[in-house]
C-alpha cells in the first residue's frame, strides 16, 4: 500500500476552501446479521473503546462476540430502522446540510461542510478525501459528542489524523474538543423539554440518560463523568428543578466490569418500583437520535419502568433538527473559524478564481 493517499490535481487557478467535518459514532448498513458483524468488529476491535490487553480480547471477539452478537444486535436495529435507513445516519446527514444552511444566513458562505462516521460509512477517510477534491485546505473537525471520552470523541479524532498523516499535502487543521457546557447547546435542550412538556404536564421525575463508559476511565483522568455532570446540572438550572426533580444516569453497559452509576435500567427499575407517577428521560449526550436511544431508553427503558410498577414513561427526543440546536451547531462552528474565514490572501484568490470562472462562463 502506498505510503500517502492520492492528491488531487493541482490547479494554480482554484479558490482554496474552508471545511467542516462533522463526525458520529456510526452506523451498519443493514439490520441484518451480515452487516452487523464487519460493523461491530471495526467499533469492537478499537483500543481506545475496549481498553483491555489485545490477544485475550482478539480471541473472545473472535471466537464469540462475532459469532453471537451480530444477530441480536440485528434485531434491535430493525425495530428502529426506517424507510429512510438508520435514524443516525439520516439525521446527521440532515444535520451536515441545515447547519451548511444555516451557516450560510450567518454571512458564512462558500464553507464545504459534510459528515462521516467512525465506524461503517460514510467513512471519514472517504469524506476527507472527497473535501480535499473540493479544495479544502483548512479543515475543522467537529466530533458530535458533547461530552469528551477518549472512547468517542478522541477516537473520532484519532481516525481523522490517521487520514491526514497519509496526505502529503495535509490541510490546516482545528478541532472542536466538547461542548457540554456551551450556552446555546444547553438552551437548545432545555427548549427541547419544554417543548415536550407542553403536551402533559411536567413529570415527577426527569431522568438525564448519558452512555456509560468503564468506571475505571475515569480513575485514569477522562473528564468524560464530571462533564455529563456539568450538563445535567446546567440543565436542570435552566429547567429550575430542584435536585430531587431530577437525577444524572449512564446506561449501554458491555460486560462485567464496573460502569459509571447510577445504571439507568436500575434507576428506571427502583422509581417504577416506588409507583412513581410520571417519568420523562432525555439522553443529552446524544445529539441525534439512534438505537441507544430509541430502542434502549424509548423501548427497553419504557418496559423496565413500567413492568416495575411505575405510571407514565415518556421519552423526550434528541435534538436531531430542532431549529435552535442548528443555530447553536453554527455559532460553535463560527466561534472555532475564527481568524479562517478573515484571511485576506485567501480572500482574493477566491476572488480572482471566481472572476476567472465568470469570464469562462460568459
Amino acid at each position: 500500500m502506498p505510503r500517502y493517499l492520492p492528491e488531487p490535481a493541482f490547479r494554480h487557478d482554484y479558490a482554496p476552501k474552508t471545511g467542516v467535518l462533522l463526525i458520529n459514532l456510526g452506523t451498519p448498513d443493514a439490520p441484518t446479521a451480515q452487516a452487523l458483524r464487519p460493523y461491530l468488529k471495526q467499533f469492537l476491535s478499537d483500543p481506545r473503546v475496549i481498553e483491555i490487553p489485545r490477544l485475550p480480547w482478539w480471541l473472545i471477539l473472535n471466537g464469540v462476540i462475532l459469532n453471537t452478537r451480530p444477530k441480536q444486535s440485528a434485531r434491535k436495529y430493525a425495530s428502529i430502522w426506517t424507510k429512510d435507513g438508520s435514524p443516525l445516519l439520516t439525521h446527521t446527514r440532515s444535520q451536515a446540510k441545515l447547519l451548511k444552511g444555516q451557516l450560510g444566513e450567518m454571512g458564512m458562505t462558500g464553507l464545504v461542510v459534510d459528515y462521516a462516521m467512525r465506524y461503517g460509512n460514510p467513512s471519514i477517510e472517504s469524506v476527507i478525501g472527497k473535501m480535499r477534491e473540493q479544495g479544502v485546505e483548512k479543515l475543522l473537525l467537529l466530533p458530535l459528542y458533547p461530552q469528551y471520552a477518549a472512547s468517542s470523541s478522541a477516537t473520532a479524532l484519532d481516525e481523522a489524523f490517521r487520514v491526514l498523516a497519509r496526505l502529503r499535502n495535509m490541510p490546516e487543521v482545528r478541532t472542536v474538543r466538547h461542548f457540554h457546557d456551551n450556552p446555546g447547546y444547553i438552551a437548545a435542550l432545555a427548549a427541547q423539554v419544554r417543548k415536550h412538556w407542553q403536551y402533559g404536564q411536567q413529570p415527577d421525575k426527569l431522568v438525564m440518560s448519558f452512555h456509560g463508559v468503564p468506571r475505571f476511565t475515569r480513575d485514569k483522568g477522562d473528564p468524560y463523568h464530571c462533564e455529563c455532570q456539568k450538563t445535567g446540572r446546567l440543565l436542570a438550572e435552566a429547567l429550575r428543578l430542584a435536585p430531587d426533580q431530577y437525577v444524572i444516569s449512564f446506561q449501554s453497559r458491555f460486560g462485567r466490569t464496573e460502569w459509571l452509576k447510577p445504571y439507568t435500567s436500575e434507576v428506571l427499575e427502583q422509581l417504577g418500583k416506588a409507583k412513581t407517577a410520571k417519568v420523562d428521560v432525555i439522553c443529552p449526550g446524544f445529539v441525534g437520535d439512534c438505537l441507544e436511544t430509541l430502542e434502549e431508553i424509548a423501548m427497553e427503558g419504557k418496559e423496565t419502568f413500567l413492568s416495575s410498577g411505575g405510571g407514565e414513561f415518556r421519552y423526550i427526543p434528541c435534538l436531531n433538527e430542532d431549529s435552535q440546536w442548528i443555530v447553536s451547531l453554527a455559532t460553535i462552528v463560527k466561534d472555532n473559524l475564527a481568524g479562517w474565514l478573515e484571511n485576506p490572501a485567501e480572500d482574493g484568490r477566491a476572488r480572482q478564481a471566481r472572476a476567472r470562472e465568470k469570464g469562462a462562463s460568459s
